[in-house]
Protein backbone atom coordinates (compact mmCIF):
# COMPACT_ATOMS: atom_id res chain seq x y z
CA UNK A 1 0.00 0.00 0.00
CA UNK A 2 1.08 3.43 -0.99
CA UNK A 3 2.21 6.28 1.97
CA UNK A 4 -0.67 8.00 0.52
CA UNK A 5 -3.26 5.45 0.88
CA UNK A 6 -1.74 5.13 4.45
CA UNK A 7 -2.48 8.41 5.03
CA UNK A 8 -5.33 9.22 3.63
CA UNK A 9 -7.28 7.94 7.11
CA UNK A 10 -6.05 9.83 9.10
CA UNK A 11 -5.47 13.34 6.75
CA UNK A 12 -9.34 14.20 8.23
CA UNK A 13 -8.55 14.28 11.55
CA UNK A 14 -4.95 16.44 10.64
CA UNK A 15 -7.23 18.75 8.45
CA UNK A 16 -9.43 19.01 11.47
CA UNK A 17 -6.76 20.21 14.06
CA UNK A 18 -5.31 22.18 11.53
CA UNK A 19 -7.89 24.18 10.60
CA UNK A 20 -9.78 25.27 14.33
CA UNK A 21 -6.25 25.81 15.42
CA UNK A 22 -5.44 28.54 12.38
CA UNK A 23 -9.39 29.96 13.12
CA UNK A 24 -8.23 30.88 16.49
CA UNK A 25 -4.76 31.82 16.01
CA UNK A 26 -5.86 34.08 13.12
CA UNK A 27 -9.25 34.88 14.99
CA UNK A 28 -8.25 38.45 15.22
CA UNK A 29 -7.34 39.39 12.14
CA UNK A 30 -10.44 37.96 10.39
CA UNK A 31 -12.20 40.03 12.85
CA UNK A 32 -10.25 43.02 11.41
CA UNK A 33 -10.75 42.03 7.79
CA UNK A 34 -14.44 41.31 8.45
CA UNK A 35 -14.55 44.98 9.71
CA UNK A 36 -12.78 46.91 7.10
CA UNK A 37 -14.60 44.68 4.49
CA UNK A 38 -18.00 45.98 6.03
CA UNK A 39 -16.60 49.91 6.94
CA UNK A 40 -15.52 50.50 3.04
CA UNK A 41 -18.02 49.12 0.61
CA UNK A 42 -21.59 47.77 0.41
CA UNK A 43 -22.42 44.11 -0.25
CA UNK A 44 -22.25 41.05 1.92
CA UNK A 45 -19.47 40.08 3.78
CA UNK A 46 -18.57 36.69 1.98
CA UNK A 47 -18.36 35.49 -1.62
CA UNK A 48 -19.56 32.68 -2.21
CA UNK A 49 -18.77 30.50 -5.23
CA UNK A 50 -19.87 26.73 -6.46
CA UNK A 51 -16.96 24.44 -7.20
CA UNK A 52 -16.78 21.03 -7.61
CA UNK A 53 -14.68 18.62 -4.73
CA UNK A 54 -13.49 15.00 -4.10
CA UNK A 55 -15.25 13.30 -6.96
CA UNK A 56 -16.84 16.41 -8.44
CA UNK A 57 -19.30 16.22 -5.82
CA UNK A 58 -20.75 20.17 -5.90
CA UNK A 59 -20.15 22.55 -2.34
CA UNK A 60 -20.25 26.30 -1.73
CA UNK A 61 -16.89 27.91 -1.38
CA UNK A 62 -15.94 30.68 1.00
CA UNK A 63 -14.20 33.68 0.64
CA UNK A 64 -14.13 37.51 1.87
CA UNK A 65 -15.60 39.18 -0.76
CA UNK A 66 -12.47 41.94 -2.40
CA UNK A 67 -15.00 43.07 -5.42
CA UNK A 68 -17.34 46.28 -5.32
CA UNK A 69 -20.69 45.16 -4.00
CA UNK A 70 -23.79 43.40 -6.59
CA UNK A 71 -20.96 42.42 -8.70
CA UNK A 72 -22.27 39.50 -10.81
CA UNK A 73 -19.07 37.51 -11.19
CA UNK A 74 -18.31 36.05 -14.62
CA UNK A 75 -17.20 32.57 -13.65
CA UNK A 76 -15.01 32.53 -17.03
CA UNK A 77 -13.27 35.68 -16.31
CA UNK A 78 -9.83 36.10 -14.65
CA UNK A 79 -9.46 38.61 -12.33
CA UNK A 80 -5.90 40.50 -11.68
CA UNK A 81 -4.72 42.10 -9.07
CA UNK A 82 -5.33 45.54 -10.50
CA UNK A 83 -8.71 44.73 -12.07
CA UNK A 84 -10.78 47.89 -11.56
CA UNK A 85 -13.72 46.59 -9.63
CA UNK A 86 -11.61 45.47 -6.83
CA UNK A 87 -11.58 47.67 -3.62
CA UNK A 88 -8.97 48.91 -1.73
CA UNK A 89 -9.31 46.76 0.66
CA UNK A 90 -10.00 44.10 -1.11
CA UNK A 91 -6.46 43.78 -2.89
CA UNK A 92 -4.80 43.94 0.13
CA UNK A 93 -6.83 40.91 1.30
CA UNK A 94 -6.40 38.90 -2.20
CA UNK A 95 -2.35 40.04 -1.91
CA UNK A 96 -1.93 38.62 1.21
CA UNK A 97 -4.27 35.29 0.53
CA UNK A 98 -6.43 36.71 3.62
CA UNK A 99 -9.71 36.23 1.40
CA UNK A 100 -8.67 32.80 0.98
CA UNK A 101 -9.28 32.10 5.10
CA UNK A 102 -13.03 31.45 5.20
CA UNK A 103 -12.79 28.18 3.25
CA UNK A 104 -11.08 26.72 6.76
CA UNK A 105 -15.11 26.73 7.99
CA UNK A 106 -15.24 24.40 4.31
CA UNK A 107 -12.55 22.39 5.73
CA UNK A 108 -14.31 22.43 9.06
CA UNK A 109 -17.33 20.61 7.37
CA UNK A 110 -15.11 18.64 5.30
CA UNK A 111 -16.08 20.02 1.47
CA UNK A 112 -12.05 21.04 1.33
CA UNK A 113 -8.97 19.84 2.96
CA UNK A 114 -5.94 22.41 4.07
CA UNK A 115 -3.70 21.13 1.60
CA UNK A 116 -5.26 19.74 -1.97
CA UNK A 117 -5.61 20.50 -5.74
CA UNK A 118 -8.17 23.73 -5.47
CA UNK A 119 -11.53 23.62 -6.24
CA UNK A 120 -12.61 24.22 -9.64
CA UNK A 121 -16.17 25.45 -11.49
CA UNK A 122 -18.24 22.47 -12.57
CA UNK A 123 -18.07 23.50 -16.18
CA UNK A 124 -14.41 22.69 -16.09
CA UNK A 125 -14.68 19.33 -14.32
CA UNK A 126 -17.28 18.29 -16.64
CA UNK A 127 -14.27 18.70 -19.63
CA UNK A 128 -11.80 16.83 -17.93
CA UNK A 129 -10.36 14.15 -19.39
CA UNK A 130 -9.12 10.90 -17.44
CA UNK A 131 -5.58 12.11 -16.44
CA UNK A 132 -6.71 15.66 -15.19
CA UNK A 133 -9.94 13.74 -13.78
CA UNK A 134 -7.48 12.28 -11.15
CA UNK A 135 -7.08 15.82 -9.21
CA UNK A 136 -10.70 14.60 -7.84
CA UNK A 137 -9.66 12.02 -6.24
CA UNK A 138 -8.82 13.76 -3.02
CA UNK A 139 -10.91 16.59 -0.94
CA UNK A 140 -9.53 20.05 -2.71
CA UNK A 141 -7.48 22.42 -0.63
CA UNK A 142 -6.99 25.76 0.55
CA UNK A 143 -3.31 25.46 -0.77
CA UNK A 144 -1.57 23.26 -2.55
CA UNK A 145 1.46 22.26 -4.91
CA UNK A 146 0.64 24.24 -8.08
CA UNK A 147 -0.19 27.17 -5.62
CA UNK A 148 2.79 27.06 -4.32
CA UNK A 149 5.07 26.47 -7.61
CA UNK A 150 3.53 29.66 -9.44
CA UNK A 151 0.08 29.35 -9.35
CA UNK A 152 -1.46 31.38 -12.38
CA UNK A 153 1.78 31.97 -13.64
CA UNK A 154 1.73 28.21 -14.75
CA UNK A 155 -0.27 27.27 -17.76
CA UNK A 156 -3.19 25.30 -16.31
CA UNK A 157 -1.84 21.69 -17.92
CA UNK A 158 1.41 22.06 -15.72
CA UNK A 159 -0.83 22.79 -12.89
CA UNK A 160 -2.81 19.79 -13.65
CA UNK A 161 0.49 17.77 -13.30
CA UNK A 162 1.38 19.32 -9.96
CA UNK A 163 -2.05 18.41 -8.62
CA UNK A 164 -1.93 14.49 -9.20
CA UNK A 165 1.73 14.51 -8.43
CA UNK A 166 0.29 15.73 -5.22
CA UNK A 167 -2.28 12.89 -5.42
CA UNK A 168 -0.29 10.50 -6.05
CA UNK A 169 2.59 11.25 -3.10
CA UNK A 170 0.48 13.25 -0.40
CA UNK A 171 2.01 12.40 3.13
CA UNK A 172 2.14 14.76 6.45
CA UNK A 173 5.72 16.05 5.36
CA UNK A 174 4.90 17.22 2.08
CA UNK A 175 1.44 19.23 3.62
CA UNK A 176 3.78 20.21 6.08
CA UNK A 177 6.56 21.43 3.49
CA UNK A 178 3.42 22.58 1.29
CA UNK A 179 2.34 25.19 4.21
CA UNK A 180 5.63 26.52 5.02
CA UNK A 181 6.06 27.04 1.52
CA UNK A 182 2.83 28.97 1.32
CA UNK A 183 3.93 31.46 3.69
CA UNK A 184 6.98 31.85 1.94
CA UNK A 185 4.58 32.34 -0.88
CA UNK A 186 2.59 35.13 0.56
CA UNK A 187 5.50 37.31 1.65
CA UNK A 188 7.30 37.01 -1.23
CA UNK A 189 5.26 36.85 -4.11
CA UNK A 190 4.05 33.78 -6.24
CA UNK A 191 6.28 35.17 -9.28
CA UNK A 192 9.19 34.14 -7.38
CA UNK A 193 8.26 30.62 -7.09
CA UNK A 194 7.63 29.51 -10.76
CA UNK A 195 8.46 26.02 -11.25
CA UNK A 196 7.49 23.63 -14.07
CA UNK A 197 7.51 20.21 -12.98
CA UNK A 198 9.74 18.08 -14.88
CA UNK A 199 8.27 15.62 -17.76
CA UNK A 200 10.52 13.32 -16.60
CA UNK A 201 9.26 13.19 -13.36
CA UNK A 202 5.30 14.08 -14.44
CA UNK A 203 2.55 11.34 -13.15
CA UNK A 204 0.80 11.55 -16.43
CA UNK A 205 0.76 12.26 -20.16
CA UNK A 206 3.45 15.16 -21.06
CA UNK A 207 2.66 15.44 -25.02
CA UNK A 208 -1.44 16.23 -26.67
CA UNK A 209 -0.76 12.71 -28.55
CA UNK A 210 -0.65 10.66 -25.61
CA UNK A 211 -3.42 12.37 -23.96
CA UNK A 212 -7.10 10.87 -24.21
CA UNK A 213 -9.91 11.98 -26.31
Amino acid sequence: MSAARLYAPFKRTADVVTAAGILVILSPLLLLASLAIKFTSRGTLLFTQDRAGRGGRRFRVLKFRTMRGGRQPDPQELVPLDHPEITPVGRVLRRTKIDELPQLLNVLVGDMSVVGPRPTLGEQVEQYDDFERRRLEVRPGCTGLAQVNGNTALPWPERIKWDVFYVDRCSPWLDAWILLKTVAVIIAGEGRFVRRLDDSRAPGPTDDEDRPH
